[in-house]
């Protein structure tokens, strides 16, 4: 059976952007309901955890940290178990499915009544995440046609990215004064509309008929997949240390306002907006090279930050940097799963975001007993630099199992398509 939208070659360049944007719409919504939670952390531990919070803010606030933790470990989860069971569902189809799940565990988020109930449902809400990303990255690539790869997955993530600049403050001021129960509602409304505009704006595209679920999970007997997880994971966690705790930082370091803490997260969503579009790009022209620049620069924002966020201007610019560094790298970690994957495409697409939520996770729970410990809302700072070293070293030892395997005359596959040149 054929459709008349079986390909981006009968759809007009109006048509395609729409479908674009309505993917976007679905990623902004994802950043909405990832990130919202950071900027209200204070308001939510005083909510679901008054006799702690009144004891102790400081342990409230590293507790409440779990439910960052909670959505982190049920996108790890959902993200390869959904890809892989479901590579031959039509991709539209599987995308409304995935929206309707995000809108019923948004909603079960902002009305269940204790913090265990609510831990719950970020994890069942975050099912979905990944799953979702990567579909719509392989509708997006698609869309664009050969050689723009890294360009599609960045258009996919920038709904993420922009939802940093204008979702997140948005949502956080509306939950600083009408509560954060709102802003989850708020969130909900997003992935009710997006599913509406996937529903008119993005094409039928049929699933992978060859795929099986043994053939999909077979990217898990590749050294690289681990070494790619790896680095996402890991190398991320020095992003996630720092913005799950971005609030307090800001008040009790810096000795901002409350009221200004949408400012700061919107200079972060600033920042990795601009970077996932420059990420994408240079991911189209060396995946290797533009690892290494934002790793490095990802790393110098950390120290920056780490000796600067006592004063405004530090702050300001060290949330920026490590925004922008951190968002660059994702379209190339993307792209390099796809690639080492090789015909596992599905779960490929959609491990990146597990790599990613294992660094959130990560990121939140080491954060969270530096700050338990004692050692101030700096040390998370300290910790992410730590993470992201690690990370550095396992994008060492990737690139240099392929120089390896090149010296034995095995193709190295890159995000061009072709051959890049392996130099040291």
């Amino acid at each position: 059976m054929t459709h008349p939208t079986d390909g981006p070659t009968t759809l007009s360049p109006a048509r395609i952007r729409f479908a674009l944007l309505a993917l976007a719409l679905g990623g902004f919504g994802i950043g909405a309901t990832e990130f919202v939670a950071m900027g209200l952390l204070p308001n939510i531990a005083a909510d679901l955890l008054p006799g702690l919070y009144a004891a102790s803010p400081e342990d409230a606030n590293a507790q409440a940290g779990w439910m960052i933790s909670a959505y982190a470990l049920g996108v790890v989860v959902g993200a390869p178990t959904i890809a892989a069971a479901a590579a031959r569902w039509p991709r539209k189809r599987l995308l409304l499915a995935l929206l309707t799940a995000f809108t019923v565990g948004t909603i079960a988020s902002a009305l269940l009544p204790s913090f265990g109930l609510v831990l719950v449902a970020r994890f069942v809400a975050a099912l979905p995440h990944g799953a979702y990303f990567g579909i719509a990255s392989l509708v997006a690539a698609s869309l664009m046609g050969p050689g723009k790869r890294g360009r599609g997955v960045a258009l996919v993530l920038s709904g993420l990215t922009i939802a940093n600049v204008i979702g997140v403050p948005a949502i956080t001021w509306l939950g600083q004064a009408a509560g954060w129960r709102i802003a989850y509602l708020a969130v909900a409304g997003i992935f009710a509309l997006t599913f509406v505009a996937v529903l008119v704006a993005v094409p039928w595209q049929p699933g992978d008929a060859r795929a099986t679920l043994r053939r999909e999970l077979g990217a898990f007997r590749r050294a690289q997949v681990w070494f790619a997880v790896g680095i996402g994971a890991i190398g991320f966690g020095g992003l996630f240390a720092v913005y799950s705790y971005v609030a307090p930082l800001a008040t009790e370091v810096t000795g901002l306002a409350p009221a200004l803490v949408p400012v700061v997260l919107i200079v972060f969503g600033v920042g990795m907006t601009i970077g996932n579009f420059a990420g994408g790009r240079l991911a189209d022209w060396s995946v290797r090279r533009s690892m290494y620049v934002f790793f490095g620069v990802l790393a110098g924002a950390l120290v920056l930050l780490g000796f600067t966020a006592a004063g405004p201007v530090g702050l300001f610019t060290g949330v920026f940097l490590v925004g922008a560094s951190s968002a660059a790298l994702s379209p190339a970690i993307q792209t390099r799963l796809m690639d080492v994957a090789r015909d596992s495409q599905s779960i490929a697409a959609a491990l990146n975001h597990s790599a990613l939520n294992i660094g959130n996770s990560l990121g939140a729970i080491l954060g969270g007993l530096a700050i338990a410990a004692g050692l101030g809302y700096v040390a998370p700072i300290w910790i992410g630099l730590l993470l992201t070293v690690a990370g550095v070293l396992l994008t060492i030892a990737s690139f240099a199992l392929d120089r390896a395997r090149a010296r034995r005359g095995v193709p190295v596959p890159y995000a061009t398509g072709a051959m890049e040149a392996v130099d040291a």
